[in-house]
């Protein structure tokens, strides 16, 4: 599954959130893409695994609370694919 992470005002440094991203799916997921421009910025995840829809939504849950904890889960959209 690829999901691309769009924050727009991010309060803290996207390489803070890289990391905690990067810890949390460290056996199964990596950071394969960045940028920044016009006040926005992205993460692009690349989390492996099958595309049931029982691993998708804990992979998603998962990262929805690693953006709460974070405390940027309200500037951040999720656009995922498969």
């Amino acid at each position: 599954m690829f999901v691309e992470i769009v924050f727009v005002g991010l309060p803290i440094d996207r390489d803070e959130v890289e990391e905690a991203l990067e810890a949390a799916f460290e056996l199964d997921g990596e950071i394969i893409g960045a940028g920044s421009g016009m006040g926005r910025c992205h993460l692009d995840l690349e989390i492996e695994g099958d595309s049931e829809t029982t691993a998708t939504t804990a992979a998603l849950e998962r990262l929805r609370a690693v953006l709460s904890d974070l405390g940027v889960s309200n500037c951040a959209a999720l656009n995922v694919s498969e």
